[in-house]
């Protein structure tokens, strides 16, 4: 018995071996018909894919690897398959093989998209203060950025309101997300406007870990930046802006209606909305006293605040000195968070008072002119 286990597996085997190539050659003239209607679907197919990607070229100019080794494939699957054979053996098992191959072929070729651009544009992300009292605003600006009719928004008020943090919160929350843009550049303008410094900022962000631009000329840079904007979806933040800044000096495309490119900017004034022509002008409002009052609580602590019956009372007169400017209700509230005696909060109310300017040593960041 021992003997006969053997003898059986190796009969299994040459059986089952055998059986394999009699439907090779049985099944050999019905095989290379059907791999023959196979070939020609997938030929279509191919055709077919080289249209799409010819079409999606046309607008975007790249097609995807993907695809590129997909008709690698089918073209060598066509140009191998052999025409005359000598082995009716040999010729069904590669007709069954080419048939394998080129159905696997089919599923790949079902691409539904061929090219596509990435589903939101890379976003350096900002860090941020609160928000309080922004979210109405930040609404507003979003409907703008949605509107294709709105080609530039100027966000305008006086300084410390929360202008620059509005505008953080637009390039983390609204572009952190899907949209529909190629990318987003942010610029800190400042005073005096730097033309050369706001086109390395930009080319930096397109040129990633490319230096040669640097020894360009500003017209050059202009030229460099405007050809690789053309076309594009941009959002351009510009912070901070003291008087008008000529875009295309700076190498930035005029916002046609061929894109759905947008420029937001930041300013005290008013004026130099007017200057930039942007289509949508908002004024960021101060802090409600209800609003003011939980942010400058929130800085101070609970701790603080409850060290003493006196020192709520003269913490609403600190923040009624803060004039609902969140820059100053978070500066002056963290200043305050180790002031745990009333004569300590009352002297800090007279200089408030005397010496606005001067607090702390950020009078100019929190009580501008």
């Amino acid at each position: 018995m021992d003997c006969v286990s053997p003898i059986l597996d190796v009969a299994t085997r040459l059986w089952d071996c055998t059986a394999k190539r009699a439907v090779y050659i049985r099944e050999l003239e019905e095989n290379l018909n059907s791999l023959k209607s196979l070939m020609e679907e997938l030929n279509n197919l191919s055709k077919d894919v080289m249209v799409r990607v010819e079409r999606e070229e046309l607008q975007r100019s790249r097609r995807t690897h993907e695809v590129d080794g997909w008709l690698s494939a089918v073209q060598k699957c066509l140009g191998t398959c052999p025409k005359n054979c000598r082995s009716s053996y040999r010729l069904g098992k590669i007709v069954t093989k080419k048939m394998n191959a080129v159905t696997e072929l089919q599923g790949k070729g079902h691409f539904d998209v061929v090219a596509h651009r990435p589903s939101f544009a890379p976003v350096d992300k900002m860090q941020m203060e609160e928000t309080v009292g922004l979210d109405l605003m930040f609404e507003k600006v979003r409907k703008c950025l949605e509107d294709e009719q709105v080609r530039s928004i100027g966000l305008y008020g006086i300084g410390g309101v929360g202008k620059t943090t509005l505008l953080r919160k637009i390039n983390n929350e609204y572009f952190g997300k899907r949209n529909d843009f190629d990318v987003v550049i942010w610029i800190v303008v400042s005073k005096p406007i730097s033309i050369e410094k706001i086109q390395n900022v930009i080319l930096k962000k397109l040129l990633t870990g490319d230096d040669k631009w640097e020894n360009l000329s500003k017209e050059q840079k202009a030229a460099e930046i405007g050809e690789l904007l053309e076309g594009k979806n941009f959002v351009i933040l510009l912070d901070d802006m003291w008087e008008r800044l000529d875009l295309l000096e700076v190498g930035i495309p005029h916002l046609s209606d061929q894109t759905k490119s947008k420029v937001v900017l930041t300013t005290r004034s008013e004026q130099v909305c007017n200057e930039m022509k942007v289509h949508k002008r908002m004024r960021v409002e101060c802090l409600t006293q209800d609003e003011a009052f939980s942010l400058f609580c929130d800085k101070v602590g609970e701790n603080i605040l409850n060290s003493h019956p006196d020192i709520k009372r003269l913490a609403k007169t600190v923040v009624d000195e803060c004039k609902g400017l969140p820059l100053a209700l978070i500066v002056i509230g963290r200043s305050m968070a180790s002031r745990k005696t009333p004569r300590e909060w009352e002297q800090a109310i007279q200089m408030l008072k005397s010496y606005q300017e001067k607090f702390s040593g950020r009078g100019k960041y929190v009580f501008p002119n």
